[in-house]
């Protein structure tokens, strides 16, 4: 899989000495910066230290299971046009070359979502979709929320309903605030019944 995240550093410089220091046990495949600068730090065969504990689709060391690109970014911003390019020109060598689908394109957030929020709200992931890069949901009937965000891959059982919820509305619905809803119970059940998590299929 790929696991999509922003620095929440002041620059991509910054962010790309501390996560090229052995020191700090934090590392990525990728750091793209804002103006479209790329550097790699991590042969993609090698595993980086990007995700940490989590889960994602059964798959718990997401760390050897996935390749990590972060993106220069304190949270609190649109990603710019030239970052976002360079991501779109990144992401379909890497799926081909891995065998990656769309659905397996993830947020941060989505594989650890009691701790982490990134790449946010901000992330623009329906444009993803649009080149078949990420997944979009097309709502239908309202299902079980928590059963459903269980078969994309969520790992509700290990995270809990709420703490999924945000991770999903950081992704689907930034600016719907308030209890679990029927628009979200319908988003979640078209991602489910579209991109259900297959156990038995590699875990890349």
């Amino acid at each position: 899989m790929i696991v999509l995240h922003y620095t929440a550093m002041v620059s991509a410089e910054a962010a790309l000495e501390r996560l090229c220091d052995p020191c700090t046990e934090v590392s990525a495949h990728y750091l793209i910066g804002e103006q479209g600068q790329l550097w790699q730090m991590v042969d993609e065969e090698m595993r980086a230290w990007h995700a940490g504990a989590g889960a994602w689709g059964g798959v718990r060391d997401v760390n050897s299971r996935s390749i990590g690109i972060e993106l220069s970014n304190l949270g609190t911003h649109p990603f710019s046009e030239p970052q976002m390019a360079v991501l779109e020109a990144l992401l379909p060598g890497i799926m081909a070359r891995w065998q990656i689908p769309p659905e397996r394109v993830i947020a941060h957030s989505d594989m650890a979502p009691e701790r982490k929020c990134d790449p946010g709200p901000r992330f623009d992931w329906r444009r993803l979709a649009w080149q078949g890069l990420s997944v979009w949901p097309d709502p239908g009937a309202p299902g079980d929320f928590a059963a459903d965000a269980a078969r994309f891959g969520y790992a509700v059982g290990d995270f809990g309903e709420a703490a999924v919820l945000n991770a999903f509305r950081d992704r689907f619905r930034p600016r719907a605030t308030g209890a679990l809803d029927d628009t979200d119970r319908a988003l979640m059940a078209a991602l489910a019944a579209r991109f259900p998590v297959d156990p038995g299929a590699p875990s890349t």
